[in-house]
């Protein structure tokens, strides 16, 4: 039974989720990595800490750090409920890397994350209760990117259980409300219907749309779906402007340089400039 929602204290959950936001690399736009507002990660973390209360839970990429949020807010008692388990599958190194490292130094131990592409065949499949994904928003490729994302969390769920999907959500634009439709139709094909939608909820540091906004679907299986097989690669067709126009899907990872540390910054991105009369 799902325990029920609490008032929280909002200045400590804020400074809970700075803490993640700290560790948090730093985004390659080309790649889609854009990274929510913090105020609406503090209220994302909390409903998805009640929403996936008790259950195994896996994120589909995570380069927000919600599942970090989420395990962080439980573990400092700011909420007192959230998911048993929760396992991040990321290509991004970097992303894996600071996930562990937090959850070592703040002994969470039921976070962890895995080096995985979702081109690649999951392996991991029928192993979770729920799936969260904030995926590529598949402006240029009608949502297919989306797909992607949400199949391989279907699969992690083995064809059952809950969904959260975040996505593009704009009143005044085109191509959300295509991606929109174009994701239901196939949540419906896969045996998945949507149970409700949140609309407009999340801002983000979008330089070039700064007012477009992302809303929560949520979807779930219909009673006794069943798998449509053995997970496989995404088909090549399906990669072509997976990140935007012309930014086809060619990495299966990326790899970090140097270890994660949070003495400062990078010493490649800055220079110093010193007094003349000084040695």
């Amino acid at each position: 039974m799902t325990r029920a929602r609490r008032q929280i204290d909002i200045q400590v959950a804020v400074n809970a989720v700075s803490d993640v936001v700290q560790n948090r690399p730093k985004p390659i736009r080309s790649i889609d990595q854009i990274y929510m507002k913090t105020g609406d990660m503090v209220m994302q973390a909390e409903l998805v800490a009640h929403w996936a209360d008790n259950k195994k839970l896996a994120f589909i990429g995570d380069g927000d750090a919600i599942s970090v949020c989420v395990a962080y807010l439980k573990s400092e008692g700011i909420v007192d409920y959230g998911p048993s388990q929760i396992t991040v599958f990321d290509f991004d190194e970097r992303q894996v890397q600071a996930i562990k490292s937090f959850a070592e130094r703040k002994h969470i131990r039921h976070l962890n994350a895995e080096l995985y592409n979702a081109r690649d065949a999951f392996p991991k499949a029928n192993r979770f209760d729920r799936f969260y994904t904030n995926p590529p928003w598949g402006q240029s490729n009608d949502g297919t990117s989306v797909h992607v994302f949400m199949e391989r969390g279907i699969e992690a769920c083995g064809y059952g259980g809950q969904g959260m999907i975040v996505i593009a959500d704009d009143e005044e634009l085109e191509w959300p409300k295509r991606v929109l439709y174009t994701t239901q139709k196939r949540a419906s094909d896969l045996g998945y219907f949507v149970g409700r939608m949140q609309p407009l909820m999340h801002s983000y540091h979008l330089d070039d749309d700064a007012l477009l906004r992302s809303c929560n679907l949520f979807i779930e299986a219909l009673p006794g779906n069943t798998s449509r097989g053995k997970s496989k690669p995404v088909e090549k067709e399906r990669l072509i402007n997976f990140y935007g126009r012309d930014q086809n899907l060619k990495m299966r990872y990326i790899r970090s340089n140097r270890p994660l540390t949070l003495e400062g910054a990078d010493e490649n991105e800055w220079r110093p400039e010193n007094y003349e009369d000084t040695e």
